[in-house]
């Protein structure tokens, strides 16, 4: 198995250049010019990151160690890569993608994804180290029913994933589309299959500093890029601003609200979402149990939170300074379709999403856009190797070792079936990215997070605060939240219409996000069936409550690291 990761690493080492020389361009029938720059530095990047998974594979010897990492990262590190997991392509590309084509509102991503950060904070972190090992449902099941409990935290897992990889993949997709020229399908193909290397052999440990290194580069180039932006406008916001509303089509339109989303119940239902869906992403969960205690696993919140918000702030910065600099330069924008809709705006070259690849050439040049380009690419498949292994981890250790072998699995056995569920997952990421081909990805996240808001968040935080949780309570609630969230998502008019290609207006649902309804459900079915419940069990669900309070208060009888 060993020897066929590294011949495959090989080949698609090797065969970037050939690739990015064979395919044809992305807009036309000419050959896009080969940036070498750029390949030169993502070809640096991927035998870096190989090298780290080398490193981590010799390291990883126990299900301790593939899941968390051994419990030895620190709450610095930590917030570093957790930072490294949230700022993804949605984050980088998506975002910055929105303030360009929408102004001020494509901040509402940003703003709703950053407010989530208290609520963990306060909410669930400390709870989480000293009730959990390796997964959410450790906690979720601490008193309830474990194989009801661990199926819908599977399920609600699983799905939740499905959606977040569909965003990194569409975003990989078109940043090396866009670069290398190759066919979408391509680039799609080339990042599941680095992404089930690194998680198969390196696990979290690899995961882990993968994140921190993309975190690190992606934080410094950012940066450069929104101070070249406000170079060029004497360090100005303000002129930076006044020069956006005069080339932007809507005017001043892009400083007011209510561009992007009108509705106001649309706009409730997406801030619920943002908020409390990050308190539900099975993939930062998973980070909390990498560190020692619950109070490196507070610090760990407080670092994120602080690099988030900064790189957040950038990011609207970025937006504005591609309005500028890059509708406005012809080299970035498609001819055909400038011609045909006289915007430079809609004439982006790969779409909206890349609106900050090109501001990165407009500002650095070259060099400058190979950097970006390789430190996007390292971006998304940092996210995707950690959302990938949450939900593998879902299936081997929530499934496999506690449903199926009832907690007495064999660890190898359950590391060996976790690597056949990344294959599984990576293959499904890949399909996933070419059939959502033309989503804006901070949209796609959005949906990923009202799923999170809907299932996972009200069983876990009921879970922890409320003495009358039942296992049927939470079950039927959580299954409300979960199939209501994703039946909203697909009856959506962004996906019912816009990907699935039905008729404009046809869509059941009118909400692009249905968290405002799908949560609701789920908080109230949880309540109602848990009260009426009156069965054996119960009583011992709610009778267990004394002892998970102790343990989530104090940590007597948490996990303790393994390596520090």
């Amino acid at each position: 198995m060993k020897k066929l990761s590294y011949v495959l690493a090989t080949a698609l080492f090797a065969g970037l250049p050939t690739l990015a020389l064979a395919a044809g361009a992305i807009d036309g029938g000419t050959r896009q010019a080969v940036n070498w720059v750029a390949i030169g530095m993502f070809v640096a990047f991927v035998a870096f990151t190989l090298g780290i998974t080398y490193w981590a594979a010799k390291q990883t010897a126990s299900a301790a160690d593939f899941y968390s990492a051994g419990g030895g990262i620190t709450g610095f590190q930590n917030g570093l890569a957790i930072a490294g997991d949230y700022m993804s392509a949605a984050s980088f590309l998506g975002i910055s993608g929105l303030v360009y084509t929408s102004g001020y509102d494509g901040l509402i991503y940003s703003v709703g994804w950053l407010v989530g950060w208290p609520i963990v904070t306060f909410l669930i972190a400390e709870q989480l180290r000293n009730l959990g090992k390796f997964t959410f449902a450790d906690v979720t099941s601490f008193r309830l029913g474990q194989t009801e409990i661990r199926i819908l935290a599977a399920c609600g897992s699983l799905v939740t994933v499905a959606f977040y990889l569909i965003a990194q993949m569409v975003g990989a997709g078109k940043l090396i589309q866009l670069l290398f020229g190759l066919d979408y399908w391509m680039a799609v193909v080339l990042v599941g299959g680095l992404m089930m290397i690194y998680v198969t052999f390196g696990g979290m440990k690899a995961t882990t500093w993968v994140q921190i290194i993309k975190a690190v580069l992606l934080l410094m180039g950012a940066t450069f890029m929104a101070g070249a932006v406000l170079y060029k406008f004497g360090f100005s916001p303000e002129a930076l601003f006044a020069k956006a509303t005069q080339v932007h089509p809507k005017k001043t339109a892009i400083m007011e609200p209510g561009s992007l989303i009108s509705n106001p119940l649309s706009a409730i239902s997406l801030g619920l979402a943002l908020m409390f869906g990050t308190a539900g992403l099975p993939h930062i969960l998973m980070r909390f149990f990498t560190v020692k205690d619950a109070q490196a696993a507070r610090k760990s919140v407080f670092y994120a939170t602080g690099f988030i918000g900064y790189f957040y702030i950038l990011t609207f910065i970025i937006g504005f300074g591609a309005i500028v600099l890059v509708s406005t330069d012809p080299a970035f924008l498609d001819g055909s379709i400038l011609e045909k809709t006289k915007s430079g705006i809609a004439a982006i070259k790969g779409g909206s999403n890349m609106a900050a690849i090109h501001l990165a050439n407009a500002v650095g040049g070259n060099v400058f856009l190979g950097f970006i380009s390789a430190v996007a690419f390292a971006t998304i498949l940092a996210v995707v190797s950690g959302l990938t292994l949450a939900g593998a981890s879902s299936i081997s250790h929530d499934i496999y070792a506690m449903v199926i072998k009832d907690g007495r699995a064999d660890e190898r056995d359950e590391i060996r079936v976790s690597k056949i569920a990344t294959l599984f997952l990576g293959v499904l990421a890949i399909i996933l990215g070419i059939v959502f081909e033309n989503q804006n990805v901070a949209f796609m996240v959005g949906l990923a997070f009202a799923i999170a808001a809907s299932c996972n968040f009200p069983v876990l935080v009921m879970s922890i605060f409320w003495r009358g949780l039942t296992t049927r309570g939470a079950l039927i609630g959580g299954f409300l939240g979960l199939i209501s969230a994703v039946v909203g998502v697909i009856l959506s008019p962004a996906v019912w219409e816009v990907t699935l290609g039905n008729p404009k207006g046809s869509a059941p649902v009118a909400l692009d996000n249905p968290a405002l309804f799908s949560m609701t459900l789920a908080f109230a079915g949880i309540w109602l069936f848990s009260v009426l419940d009156r069965s054996t069990r119960a009583k011992v669900d709610r009778g267990g409550f004394d002892a998970q309070y102790v343990r989530c208060q104090t940590g007597i009888g948490a996990a303790l690291a393994t390596t520090h």
